[in-house]
């Protein structure tokens, strides 16, 4: 019952184990996965960060963000340009978005353009601005790199004068004191009525 029978030993020789050949060649990371860098939720940043892994941001980032691997947490806060491999916004952004795979939580709020090869969006995500399918999101320059047209000012400007042009001679009405606006010599004046 327990002995060994050696003639069935000797009738089944053993089959030579022989390796499988890949039948394609290994990727090997350059950098291999690592804690993720973490700024916390009592941080607030103001500058630029730069880093070759993860990041996991819960605070506050006013500057650009570029790396590997980008997880941004209900309650962070970003202003600036953001560039990843990989995105999961779950908190708020308010700048541009460039990267391969972008994800959008239901707790997230974008505002700012998303340039992405594969854009995942759930129910109840804020996103406001455009979005732009791209093969190398990473890549392309941003718009926001771009020099902009310059813009005018946000104060009155003066609309220009006609060169030495008099103005025509008006009658004068008597339904003008009850009208709020006056124009003379070609500028608007609101007139407003006096106190009783």
């Amino acid at each position: 019952m327990f002995s060994r029978n050696k003639a069935k030993d000797i009738e089944k020789p053993a089959a030579p184990v022989v390796a499988p050949a890949p039948s394609a060649p290994l990727v090997k990371r350059t950098a291999a996965r690592t804690v993720p860098s973490i700024i916390s939720t009592d941080l607030v940043v103001h500058g630029n960060l730069t880093a070759t892994g993860d990041i996991q941001i819960d605070g506050t980032v006013e500057g650009d963000i570029r790396s590997q691997s980008l997880t941004i947490g209900e309650k962070a806060s970003i202003t600036g340009e953001v560039v990843a491999e990989d995105i999961v916004i779950r908190g708020r952004v308010v700048g541009t978005i460039r990267g391969r795979r972008v994800q959008l939580s239901s707790t997230c709020h974008v505002e700012g353009d998303i340039l992405h090869e594969a854009l995942a969006v759930e129910t109840g995500a804020f996103f406001e601005g455009n979005c732009r399918h791209s093969d190398d999101p990473i890549g392309q320059a941003s718009a926001s790199r771009a020099p902009a047209a310059p813009r005018p000012s946000a104060g009155p400007v003066a609309a220009p004068r006609p060169a030495a042009v008099a103005p025509a001679p008006r009658p004068a009405e008597p339904a003008q004191a009850a009208s709020p606006v006056i124009v003379g010599d070609g500028g608007v004046v609101v007139k407003r009525p006096a106190a009783q």
